[in-house]
């Protein structure tokens, strides 16, 4: 089954809006049983439209076009439709009638203007909108179902799910199972993870493995299609299973889970508090931590202590040692983690101190030197990162692997009731 999209209008290919519509449709179809294959858009060009319509027409078996349907003149989707599949273009009565309906509605008068709306191909199947004035349409071309519907995403959608995905569902014999694995790596490069289960991947049975870097973590798409529901679930439980072998403790989150909700759900299992000392960061951390709801059940208190003053003052730092040290050091991490560990009360302190840049970095300690310390009821751990890219990449860089500590951390600690 072939399945293609298109957006019409200068908005989009100028970039003024983001087209949420195509990540929709292809959102919607995936539930349904049915990959994507092909997404074109074009602006307000009547000859580009109709040799986009040409062209996914020859090569498909239904095509979702979206947008241009609307009364003003740079609204030319009808139009071109009706010239590439060639049809007339006449006043469709069903369609007028709704518009006039909509408008008594809404309690406001239709312009003459607003009937293009209902100016249409002929031979047409009408799609419904249930909740705006123009109607989408279904051109049978060359073998390839067209359907038409308005750029607005509230209607679209509406008119995507009752209308067009039904429409294709009943007119295909088999319906294919696609099951999708997101597993998130942290402390890998894209290659390195490739390189680790590039050869698990199953093509001819189905399986694929596609990876997508989402900085700092790496996406890795485990998609298994077939006929067989059961079999289909069964080889992808197999490779997640083989894959976590492969990655081990890289592998942060799975699923709808990202590493802030699997911290989470650790400081909740393991009943433990926390408190931050940031400088670097900025806050960046306490941020992520505070942004998840029922954190107020384990997060203390952050403190974002900038300047050597605010690191003596608020976490205990002594000053010679900042002296001695320097304020991106190890035993600098170390004491604003046991100093912020003291000042809340928490169970465990995690403190991050750096150098972000652009500026401010040195032949020893240059941009992107990064030290993570964490502070136990018994002990404090340190290590120093050397992160790469500009201030942005390095503080994010920073945060993530901060969250990773918390993680691995965690884990280790026994249960509640065995402490």
């Amino acid at each position: 089954m072939k399945i293609s999209t298109l957006s019409l209008g200068d908005e989009v290919i100028y970039g003024e809006i983001v087209d949420t519509n195509v990540a929709h449709i292809a959102s919607r179809l995936y539930e349904s049983g049915f990959l994507l294959r092909r997404h074109l858009c074009v602006g307000d060009n009547e000859p580009d439209i109709m040799d986009a319509i040409e062209l996914l027409a020859s090569h498909n078996d239904f095509v979702i076009a979206t947008g241009g349907l609307g009364p003003t003149v740079d609204d030319l989707t009808a139009r071109s439709a009706a010239r590439a599949t060639g049809r007339r273009l006449v006043l469709n009565e069903e369609a007028l009638a709704h518009l006039r309906e909509r408008y008594r509605l809404m309690g406001r008068e239709m312009l003459p203007s607003t009937e293009k709306q209902a100016l249409l191909p002929t031979k047409i199947s009408l799609i419904p909108n249930p909740i705006g004035t123009a109607c989408g349409f279904i051109i049978p071309h060359k073998g390839c179902f067209l359907f038409f519907l308005p750029g607005v995403p509230v209607e679209m959608k509406r008119m995507l799910d009752e209308t067009v995905i039904p429409f294709i569902l009943s007119r295909t014999k088999q319906k294919t199972c696609i099951e999708t694995r997101v597993m998130r790596v942290l402390g890998l490069s894209e290659t390195h993870v490739e390189n680790r289960i590039k050869e698990l991947a199953r093509p001819r049975e189905g399986l694929t493995i596609a990876y997508c870097v989402s900085f700092p973590e790496v996406e890795v798409k485990l998609r298994c299609e077939g006929d067989n529901e059961a079999r289909t679930k069964e080889l992808l439980d197999t490779t997640a299973e083989k894959v976590r072998e492969q990655l081990g403790d890289h592998v942060v989150a799975e699923g709808g889970e990202t590493i802030d909700t699997v911290v989470a759900a650790l400081f909740r299992e393991k009943r433990v508090t926390l408190s931050l000392a940031e400088s670097c960061t900025g806050g960046l951390i306490a941020a992520k931590i505070t942004d998840l709801p029922g954190s107020s059940a384990y997060f203390l208190e952050g403190a974002v202590t900038y300047s050597n003053e605010t690191k003596t003052r608020r976490l205990q730092v002594p000053a010679e040692l900042l002296e001695k040290e320097g304020a991106v050091s190890s035993a600098t991490a170390m004491a604003m983690a046991r100093g912020i560990r003291k000042a809340s009360g928490s169970d465990i302190a995690l403190a991050v101190t750096g150098i972000a840049g652009p500026e401010g970095g040195s032949e020893e300690k240059p941009v992107g030197t990064v030290f993570l310390a964490l502070a136990g009821r018994s002990d404090c751990t340190a290590k120093r990162y050397q992160f790469s890219g500009d201030r942005e990449r390095i503080r994010r860089m920073t945060a993530f692997t901060a969250l990773d500590w918390l993680r691995r951390h965690l884990i280790s600690l026994p249960d509640d009731e065995e402490r």
